[in-house]
């Protein structure tokens, strides 16, 4: 092995906390497996009502929002994560609804990171993720 190598050795990425948000469970578990599968560590919420309990007890690196959620709406959770934590969580939102570009406008403006419509490329969601195993 040269000095090289030695001087700088390969980091390698470590294992991220998501929380996935959906009312679909199907959706819930292909993305868990994807993620799990990648060494992240994942929990998993079906509803908007406790998002802001878990994430304060889980503390993701990164939380996959579902904006269709029965009850309360994924705009609203982002919108109370974003007021009452600021930016420490990268959000992602996800839609199979809300497709048009005023949707990603209003997805910005209250405080979303990304948007994505399903099915979403699960190589695009793991490029979303991947900059923060870095961090």
């Amino acid at each position: 092995m040269g000095a090289t190598a030695q001087a700088f050795p390969e980091r390698k990425p470590r294992a991220l906390r998501i929380l996935v948000v959906d009312d679909s469970r199907d959706a819930v578990l292909s993305a868990m497996m994807l993620l799990e599968d990648e060494g992240h560590e994942v929990r998993a919420l079906y509803s908007g009502r406790d998002v802001i309990k878990v994430v304060q007890e889980f503390n993701p690196d990164a939380v996959l929002l579902d904006i269709a959620l029965p009850g309360v709406s994924g705009w609203e959770v982002a919108r109370e994560l974003r007021e009452k934590l600021g930016r420490r969580h990268l959000l992602v939102g996800i839609s199979g609804e809300y497709k048009h570009s005023v949707d990603r406008i209003l997805s910005e403006a209250i405080g979303f990171d990304h948007y994505l419509v399903k099915p979403y490329d699960p190589n695009e969601l793991l490029a979303l993720l991947a900059p923060l195993s870095f961090k």
